[in-house]
């Protein structure tokens, strides 16, 4: 019988990790976030959502899974939808990121918001940034005629703006979950504005 041996994983497993202060681990991470530029030191493990809450101030965008399975932590990077958690910031150096905090203009409620509250498609808020975000970016990729998964397969592709349907909505915005269970309420949100 073979004996495998487990120390290096052990040893591994004991072994303090890098300081966060070691340049070595650490870069300038400059990041465009509601319009805002920012410069920040990093360690190279810190992700976007970290980087946001932690350095920004910016706790729209909320920690839910911490796996990118929730899409609390949903936020825009140049445009797309992205799991803030997944993401490292120092991959991104140079992007744009919206987070729920510049969807707003000024005082005003983007007219997705104001569609929300209408629609009472909240009930305790705690996924709605990532679901607003979320919804953003499914308004955008409707907008540039992307299909998804329920698209009809002999639906031409010519780039043309895409209708969105309550089945389009609720699968582009399957990544998002509530646990509340307000998903009519968030679908007839996104078609109120899609209207």
């Amino acid at each position: 019988m073979q004996h495998t041996s487990n120390r290096p994983a052990e040893e591994t497993a004991r072994r303090p990790p890098p300081a966060v202060s070691d340049p070595a681990h650490r870069s300038d991470v400059t990041l465009r976030v509601n319009g805002e530029r920012h410069t920040v030191s990093l360690d190279h493990r810190t992700t976007i959502l970290d980087t946001l809450r932690e350095e920004l101030g910016l706790t729209g965008a909320k920690k839910g899974c911490d796996h990118g399975q929730c899409g609390a932590c949903t936020v825009l990077v140049d445009g797309r939808r992205a799991n803030s958690c997944l993401l490292l910031a120092v991959s991104v150096d140079g992007a744009d990121i919206t987070t729920v905090e510049g969807v707003t203009d000024g005082e005003d409620l983007h007219p997705l918001q104001e569609a929300f509250l209408r629609r009472d498609a909240l009930q305790c808020g705690y996924c709605t940034p990532g679901q607003i975000c979320s919804a953003l970016g499914v308004l955008g990729e409707a907008a540039a005629g992307h299909p998804s998964l329920v698209t009809p397969a002999d639906a031409p592709h010519t780039g043309e703006p895409m209708e969105l349907d309550a089945r389009e909505i609720r699968e582009r915005m399957s990544g998002n979950l509530c646990r509340c269970g307000a998903y009519p309420r968030i679908v007839e949100a996104v078609q109120d504005v899609t209207r």
